[in-house]
């Protein structure tokens, strides 16, 4: 990996103002497409999820899934901070992020309020958790 630094570092040139200007008015372009993706997204998951529980011979929830996947590509291609590969290294070691994703959190907070017997919380608060993760889990 210090290889692969050394070579992009010694290929890699500054960027211009004039170069600066096009990736600032190239970002708000992507920042468009990318909103105007989630836009769409939010109803159109809530049908998917919706469909995803009627019987199919697909199996459960296919729809939705494909749909996701279909998110998953429309954000590799419009790369919304692939400009930033300019200046910094795609694989720079101050990009690390946690292990844990929000996905993982809420999957061990769900775990967290279901193991009863092992922690104490009130019922009142469960309750409040639950009702905040289930928010969580049904966004898209």
């Amino acid at each position: 990996m210090r290889r692969k630094l050394q070579r992009w570092m010694h290929r890699r040139k500054a960027p211009t103002r004039s170069v600066l200007v096009k990736d600032v008015v190239v970002l708000q372009v992507k920042l468009l497409f990318s909103g105007l993706r989630d836009l769409l997204l939010m109803p159109l998951s809530l049908v998917a999820g919706l469909a995803g529980m009627l019987p199919s011979d697909k199996g459960v929830g296919t729809l939705f899934y494909d749909l996701l996947r279909s998110g998953r590509r429309s954000e590799r291609w419009i790369n919304l901070f692939g400009a930033a590969e300019r200046v910094h290294p795609p694989w720079d070691e101050h990009d690390v992020l946690p292990d844990d994703d929000i996905d993982e959190l809420v999957s061990r907070l769900e775990l967290y309020l279901q193991d009863k017997d092992r922690y104490e919380v009130t019922g009142d608060l469960r309750e409040r958790l639950g009702d905040l993760i289930s928010g969580i889990s049904r966004k898209p």
